[in-house]
This record gives C-alpha cells, structure tokens and sequence, in this order.
C-alpha cells in the first residue's frame, strides 16, 4: 500500500498555507515531484515572505551569479529534506506577515504591492510550491 500523503490543498489564502503547514507536519512521510527537497522549498518560500518585509537584495554581478552564486545554488540544491526548520520558519513568516503594520518592501518583480497583494501573492507563491508534494 501507498504510504500516506500530505492531503491535496487548494492554497488561496495565508491561513490556507498555515492549515497546508500543518497537514505537512502531521503527514508521515512527504515526497517531492520537483527537484528541490522539502527544506529547500520551506526555507525558500519562508525567505520571500520575511523580504517583503524586510527588503530584497540587490542582484549580484554576473562574476558573482556564475561563482559564488552558483555554489550557493548547489549548496541549497543538497539541503537536507528534514521539515520541522522550515516549517517553523514558514510559520513564523507567515505569522510576523500577517501582524505587520507597517510599509512594506517593493517586490524584486512586482514592485510596490499593498498587503492584500502581497498576502495573495504569497499564498499563490506557497501554493505553487506545494503542488511539488507528493
């Protein structure tokens, strides 16, 4: 028999990406049918939230993307699949996202976002990823 999954989400909302996070803790076992591991993808999505917040870098030179960037990328492509840091982090993202009042960061392709637009921009980004679950 097919070991259990992480059940299948529609996530439209943050608080749909909090229940996902949850469902995810409680799941047995998760796979990935993309190529980052679990961690990765968490860590990843948990990063864009907390840059709305606290600002984007700037871009790195192209010297930098092909060398140091690209070890970075490899590095981050290895991550360890363990779940419960990056959920934290998501969580805690997520959270800190929704209790903030103040100006946010423009986004590094959107540009200047409200927090409504953010927020949706946000459970679309979660959701995105996590149709590689399973």
């Amino acid at each position: 028999p097919a070991t259990p999954q992480p059940p299948s989400m529609q996530v439209r909302t943050l608080d749909d990406a909090l229940r996902w996070l949850d469902a995810l803790q409680r799941a047995p076992k998760v796979t990935m049918r993309g190529q980052w591991p679990i961690g990765t993808v968490l860590q990843h999505l948990a990063q864009s939230i907390e840059m709305s917040l606290d600002g984007y870098p700037a871009p790195k030179s192209a010297l930098f993307q092909a060398t140091a960037g690209a070890a970075a990328f490899a590095f981050f492509q290895g991550a360890a699949a363990d779940l419960h840091p990056g959920t934290d982090r998501l969580r805690a993202a997520i959270t800190r996202f929704q209790s903030h009042t103040g100006p946010l960061m423009p986004h590094f392709a959107y540009g200047k976002l409200d927090k409504t637009q953010y927020a949706a921009a946000h459970a679309m980004h979660v959701g995105n990823h996590g149709e590689e679950v399973g």
